[in-house]
């Protein structure tokens, strides 16, 4: 199944919320609320997960993404007091690292992880967009 006909379905299915950004009627991007993460940690612990969460260059620093991000967690703060997210962790990644310390996002304590297991020292592994170190947000009410 493609990632977008499984984003549809899962939204179809209530399992995921999808909310899209316009700025003067052109797309600018996109986030997701995922209520039952793929993030074991996350899921086993019920807390959703903000994903795929993206803003056009053109349109970054402009508000948007912080638009985005507060509709996701209005959104989340109606079923859970926690908020997850996974953040890669090299260069390209820079911004969303900051926006989401700026947010009061922390590290879950976990470590990286590479989509299927925890990074341990000592491993070798190829950075890439699989490396992740997942943070989470207390809600307030």
């Amino acid at each position: 199944m493609s990632y977008i006909t499984n984003i549809f379905k899962e939204q179809g299915c209530g399992e995921r919320i999808s909310l899209v950004a316009e700025s003067e009627g052109e797309f600018a991007g996109y986030v997701n609320v995922l209520w039952s993460s793929y993030y074991d940690y996350f899921r086993e612990c019920n807390i959703p997960e903000v994903c795929d969460f993206n803003v056009l260059k053109k349109y970054q620093r402009r508000g948007i993404g912080s638009k985005l991000m507060d509709n996701a967690e209005e959104i989340i703060r109606e079923k859970s007091r926690v908020a997850g997210i996974g953040v890669g962790l090299f260069s390209d990644y820079g911004n969303a690292q900051i926006l989401y310390i700026k947010r009061g996002y922390i590290p879950d304590g976990k470590g990286i992880h590479n989509g299927e297991q925890y990074v341990k020292h000592g491993d070798s592994i190829i950075v890439d967009g699989d490396i992740v170190l997942y943070l989470k947000k207390q809600l307030m009410n």
